[in-house]
C-alpha cells in the first residue's frame, strides 16, 4: 500500500481522446464506496461522468464558480469526473474527503492520472447545475458538493519523488 501512497500524484494534463475502460472506473468507485463514514450513515453518493457533453458544460459552471471564464477546462481535459455529493451531515465534507482519497489511491493504482478539483459546493448551489442534472433525471437540490475528481490517462510527466516538509510529526510519549 504504501508504494501506491508513494507513486500517487496530481495530473494537471489528461488524454481527452483516450477513453477510460468501465472496470477500472468500476474498481475506483467501489474504494470509493468502502471509505468510513460518520456513524456508518452512508450518505455520501459518487455521480460517474462519462457523456462528453455533460462534462464539458459541467466544466464550464465549474469555471464559473472559479471566476476563470470559459477559456478555461477546470478539469484539465479528464474524460472522465467523479463528483462527491453528500446529503445534509455533519460529516458530509469529511466522508466526501474520506472517498476521494480512497479513489485517488485506486486510481493510481489502476495506471490513472487525478487531480481533485474542488468548487463542487458552490458548483451544486447554480441554478444551472441544477438543471444539467434534471435534464438526466437527477434531482440534486438536497445535495451539498464536496469536491471533484478529474480521471484519465495523463499527459503529465512523471514527476520526482514527493519532497516532504519537514516537522510535521510530533511524538508525545
Amino acid at each position: 500500500m504504501l508504494d501506491i501512497l508513494l507513486k500517487r500524484r496530481t495530473s494537471r494534463k489528461f488524454d481527452s481522446t483516450k477513453e477510460v475502460e468501465k472496470e477500472k472506473i468500476e474498481e475506483i468507485v467501489r474504494a470509493g464506496l468502502v471509505a468510513p463514514s460518520g456513524k456508518n450513515q452512508q450518505l455520501a453518493e459518487i455521480f460517474v461522468i462519462t457523456n462528453k457533453e455533460f462534462r464539458d458544460r459541467l466544466a464550464e459552471l465549474n469555471a464559473k464558480v472559479w471566476g476563470v471564464g470559459t477559456a478555461v477546462d477546470p478539469f484539465y481535459g479528464a474524460p472522465v469526473i467523479l463528483l462527491v455529493a453528500s446529503k445534509p451531515s455533519p460529516f458530509a465534507d469529511l466522508d466526501g474527503a474520506a472517498i476521494i482519497q480512497n479513489m485517488l489511491l485506486e486510481a493510481t493504482n489502476q495506471g490513472l492520472g487525478t487531480c481533485w478539483i474542488h468548487r463542487a459546493k458552490e458548483e451544486l448551489q447554480l441554478e444551472e447545475t441544477k438543471a444539467l442534472f434534471a435534464s438526466r433525471g437527477l434531482d440534486i437540490s438536497d445535495y451539498v458538493g464536496v469536491d471533484h475528481i478529474a480521471l484519465g490517462y495523463s499527459l503529465a510527466p512523471t514527476p520526482a519523488e514527493k519532497v516532504i516538509r519537514p516537522g510535521r510529526v510530533h511524538y508525545i510519549d
